[in-house]
């Protein structure tokens, strides 16, 4: 017959880590510190709401003398329903700490913050912004890349090559929020559907009144208006809440 241990047996077992859990293990110590913390890449990006940005977040930790800090400690934090992976840890051997973020569930624009510590324990912060898009906007994002993008986006992609540096006067990128959120609406419409022209602005803005639906047409306006930088102010921009 199968004997039980005594109750003190197991008592020290599990004292003596015999249980088979192993502990926690602890988080790794900062070995460096920062006076400073700047973005590399990653912010103002673009994604559907409640999506994971397309380019990893990359901050760069650096000391008092403005070298890269190997070893910093690097947390991130943002608005209810943003996510990061990872949410903590050590800058790596060129100072630098990458993690990927998903947005939450709201559209609107996210401020996401990195934070580090100086020798003294002051927090030192860096603050980005992303953009999450609702259905319409991602719908225009997608005829913007279909349509739009060849000419207004002068940067080329190896999926699309760019004519923006064959056009003159220079079609204005849909992030130029100091020209385009002086545009109304219906000024946007007007040129979206009928060319330059309609408002006396360059020919070479095509009509595009036959080839996108008017539900199209305010897409593509609901789109120009969430990436513009600086931000379209006519209803106030929205900022998720923490």
């Amino acid at each position: 017959m199968r004997r039980c241990a005594p109750v003190w047996v197991l008592i020290v077992l599990a004292l003596n880590g015999c249980s088979g859990r192993k502990p926690p293990a602890s988080a790794p110590q900062a070995t460096a510190f920062g006076n400073a913390i700047v973005e590399v890449s990653g912010g103002k990006q673009v994604a559907g709401v409640g999506l994971a940005l397309d380019q990893p977040v990359v901050v760069q930790v650096n000391d008092a003398q403005g070298n890269a800090a190997p070893g910093a400690a690097v947390s991130m934090r943002g608005p209810a329903g943003v996510s990061f992976l990872p949410a903590s840890g050590l800058t790596d051997s060129s100072g630098q700490f990458t993690t990927a973020v998903t947005l939450g569930g709201m559209a609107g624009r996210y401020r996401i913050v990195a934070s580090t510590r100086d020798r003294a324990g002051k927090p030192v912060e860096l603050t980005l912004e992303e953009i999450a898009l609702d259905y319409q906007q991602s719908l225009g994002r997608e005829l913007n890349r279909q349509y739009c993008a060849r000419c207004h986006d002068p940067e080329s992609t190896p999926e699309r090559v760019s004519n923006f540096d064959n056009l003159d006067p220079k079609p204005h990128a849909f992030t130029e929020g100091d020209a385009l959120n002086k545009l109304s609406d219906a000024d946007l419409a007007a040129i979206i559907g009928h060319g330059g022209p309609a408002l006396g602005r360059s020919p070479q803005m095509p009509s595009y009144v036959y080839t996108l639906s008017a539900s199209d047409i305010q897409a593509v306006i609901a789109f120009i208006r969430a990436v513009s930088d600086p931000p379209f102010r006519s209803k106030g921009v929205v900022y998720a809440k923490n």
